[in-house]
């Protein structure tokens, strides 16, 4: 079931409130001026500042790296550790299956050769990857070899015959697996899944390629690195096949088959030569395109130009040339486009690789060639010319030969739909080995007391912090509380409340104060955080959204402090770029909101109302994922609430199989990478123990279902109570309800974990 959607506005709230009161402000803060939709501001500033931070992250990639230009064999060792990290990043993680040879695909009906000129013949072929994946494509086995092996990869929307000329939409020029072929090389094409749009499951629609992205991305893995490790796994190939010293690896691509060219090459230096058409570019933008193209990280320490200086010393060839011109719509998928890059960008991008790699004659070989104005038609023979004979035994580029002859066509869509199984077949696999890599992975944790809990949890809640929500170092500015009276009943005073976070950010809320409270008493708070596209405003209201309960104000009316903060997950694609945007930082959401909120409870704890050891959270949906990953690292809140969310959480974002999995849904930005390796949600509680901890499950929210729920929180239990022996800090509350604030259970667990009285008449 989708998050709920909440899309009342600021308005419809303010005409239900009892008592409308305005000019009227809490002691010391300044008036609160700014007008129209706060939350708007608010996210339209965090959009500022990460824009920012997108443009500022080319200065520091600098930090990362450790160049020696003392000679070409330091230099390459001194990039090594970055060479993995790419590696990491892009999923290229799994063992490579050892093989003898290709398989060469005949049926009974029809021979595996594909076509044929009078330079080379096209056989079916496939060959091991990883695990139990194949890749399958075209080999042009040339009449006359020349020595070299070419990887030749196609445009995620262009087939391996397409670019040997057996089959129509490519002109003849721009065959550059084919021209290769004629020269002399023998060439391997991989097919790489395509940007096809289909309805997933009856509801969001997907490219072929976001499909397989999406679960990939949550356990650690990513489409692009099965495709290169279908690249790497031809090398290989190459490489075993091999009889003379002199024969020469190379690779070439455009469009995506450009992306994976220059990844590929990056990663593995067998590769002698890679020619990128139509790809290269400043990533800055990189949020803009096909959301299967986005890797944690990226940016914090490569750009293109960064990614060029792992292929040196070997050459690098450049063509300026027409890119894909693709715009995905959105239609529950991520929207995107992909456009040529200017020529200017493009020149800009490879004068920056050769200022990283300081002008040095043996390493500056990364050579640009430029089609028309950077607009013309790709694989020009200028740059199939330079390609060829950049080679160590280079050869001349053959003159365009015959068209070739189709023999035995292939089922591309058959061929595909294959592929995309086998894709998600092994992702599901990841899904089900997840728990015990998990397992493994918090093996460091003591539970011989509590107290070793505290310190060996502190590892843990680091990595969290920068591995996996991302953290922005930098200090936070003073908060300059800024607020205003919107309303009071009898029993509460109402504010609004703006606090400054960094330069653009701010933190706003709502705070209700209840009335009676006695001159240097000390209330415990409740932080009441509202769901997907909500605003403070839901967690107030009486009947506008009857699934949060107005538990802000029942909280407040029981003694309690409210403060009801905005997040930032509202405004539909508004918010999902900026999680498109903090992605390739190695950021998230929450390294935006987590310093909000840290923000907020130092701002609460100044109040005189307030005792700041008793400050707790409490979210429903989205904010019941906040109260997933806020409090393990914002450690002022003493406890934690997660209603309509809790969930085997992994399982719900990597699934194919469970109809409540987000796989399936418009929700492109939830995604978290590689989670299933490391923080499913019982993980993420171990970061709130020893504090308490509850969720809140109805048994008919569409979120999830009772078994994996109770699964996930057995785990939970299993802590508290079996090992740690606090089993009284810890409650599920199940009711029969849905997707909704219940307020029975968390009412009484607030009440005993707050040490505050519960009223007679609730």
């Amino acid at each position: 079931m989708k998050s709920i959607i909440f899309s009342t506005t600021i308005a419809c709230f303010l005409t239900s409130f009892p008592a409308l009161v305005s000019g009227q402000r809490l002691p010391e803060t300044k008036d609160l001026t700014l007008e129209g939709d706060l939350s708007s501001q608010l996210v339209s500033g965090v959009d500022v500042f990460l824009l920012r931070q997108l443009e500022e992250s080319i200065t520091r990639r600098e930090m990362h790296w450790d160049r020696d230009f003392s000679s070409v064999q330091a230099y390459t060792h001194s990039i090594e550790k970055n060479r993995q990290r790419l590696a990491h990043l892009a999923g290229v993680r799994d063992l490579r299956i050892d093989f003898e040879d290709l398989e060469v695909i005949g049926f009974t009906s029809r021979s595996a050769l594909v076509g044929k000129n009078h330079a080379f013949k096209a056989l079916r072929v496939r060959w091991p990857t990883i695990r139990e994946l194949h890749a399958e494509g075209l080999l042009l086995v040339p009449s006359r070899p020349n020595g070299i092996n070419i990887v030749a990869i196609p445009d995620a929307d262009h087939t391996p015959e397409m670019i040997t000329g057996l089959a129509p939409g490519i002109t003849a020029a721009s065959q550059y697996a084919r021209r290769l072929a004629e020269s002399g090389c023998q060439v391997l094409i991989p097919t790489i899944l395509s940007r096809k749009l289909e309805q997933r499951n009856g509801r969001a629609t997907l490219t072929h390629r976001e499909y397989i992205y999406r679960s990939a991305y949550e356990l650690g893995r990513h489409l692009i690195g099965y495709e290169i490790q279908a690249i790497l796994a031809a090398v290989d190939w190459f490489e075993k096949q091999a009889d003379e010293k002199t024969d020469s690896i190379g690779v070439m691509g455009w469009g995506e088959g450009g992306l994976l060219a220059l990844y590929s090459a990056a990663i593995d230096s067998r590769i002698d030569v890679a020619c990128v058409s139509g790809y290269f570019d400043s990533r800055q933008n990189i949020w803009q395109e096909p959301v299967s193209r986005n890797i944690f990280g990226l940016l914090e320490q490569f750009g293109d130009a960064e990614i060029a200086t792992l292929v040196t010393p070997r050459t690098l060839i450049i063509e300026a040339a027409r890119s894909p011109e693709v715009e995905l719509p959105g239609k529950g998928g991520a929207p995107a486009r992909l456009i040529t890059p200017s020529l200017k960008t493009v020149q800009q991008e490879v004068r920056r690789a050769h200022k990283l790699l300081q002008q040095d004659p043996e390493l500056t070989t990364i050579e640009l060639i430029v089609s028309d104005d950077g607009t013309g038609s790709f694989s020009t023979s200028k740059t199939l010319k330079q390609f060829l004979q950049s080679f160590e035994n280079g050869q001349e580029l053959a003159p365009l030969g015959d068209d070739p002859e189709l023999i035995s066509a292939n089922d591309t869509a058959i061929r595909e739909a294959r592929l995309l199984n086998h894709y998600n077949d092994h992702n599901q696999w990841l899904l089900r080995e997840s728990p015990f890599v998990r397992k493994e992975f918090m093996n460091k944790l003591d539970t011989s007391s509590v107290e070793k809990y505290e310190q060996s949890v502190e590892w843990y809640r680091d990595y969290f912090r920068e591995e996996v929500v991302g953290h922005f170092d930098q200090h936070l500015l003073g908060a300059n509380p800024r607020s205003r009276k919107i309303a009071q009943s009898e029993l509460w005073d109402r504010y609004e409340v703006v606090l400054d976070v960094f330069p653009d950010v701010i933190a706003y809320g709502i705070l209700t104060l209840p009335r009676g409270i006695k001159p240097g008493e000390k209330r415990p708070v409740v932080v009441c955080q509202h769901g997907l596209e909500g605003r403070p405003q839901s967690t107030i209201g009486e009947e506008q959204i009857a699934y949060y309960s107005a538990f802000a104000t029942r909280l407040a009316e029981r003694g309690f402090i409210t403060f009801a903060p905005q997040n930032l997950y509202i405004f539909t694609d508004r918010f999902r770029t900026l999680q498109r945007k903090s992605y390739v930082l190695k950021k998230t959401l929450f390294s935006t909101i987590v310093p909000q909120h840290q923000q907020i409870v130092n701002w609460l704890k100044t109040l005189p109302q307030v005792d700041d050891q008793r400050i707790a959270f409490y979210g429903l949906s989205y904010g019941g994922k906040s109260a997933m990953r806020i409090p393990p690292l914002v450690t002022d809140y003493c406890l934690s609430i997660c209603s309509a969310d809790f969930n085997e959480w992994v399982r719900k974002n990597a699934s194919t199989r469970h109809d409540f999995s987000y796989v399936w849904t418009a929700e492109y930005e939830i995604f978290e990478w590689d989670l299933g390796s490391t923080f499913n949600y019982a993980e993420m509680a171990y970061l709130i123990c020893p504090r308490p901890f509850m969720v809140e499950r109805g048994h008919f929210d569409g979120v999830g279902v009772d078994e994996w729920v109770a699964y996930e929180y057995a785990k939970v239990r299993h802590l508290y109570q079996a090992l740690l022996h606090i089993g009284d800090q810890t409650e599920i509350e199940w009711f029969v309800g849905p997707h909704t604030i219940n307020g029975v259970g968390t009412y009484q667990f607030l009440h005993k974990h707050l040490n505050w009285p519960e009223p007679h008449n609730p």
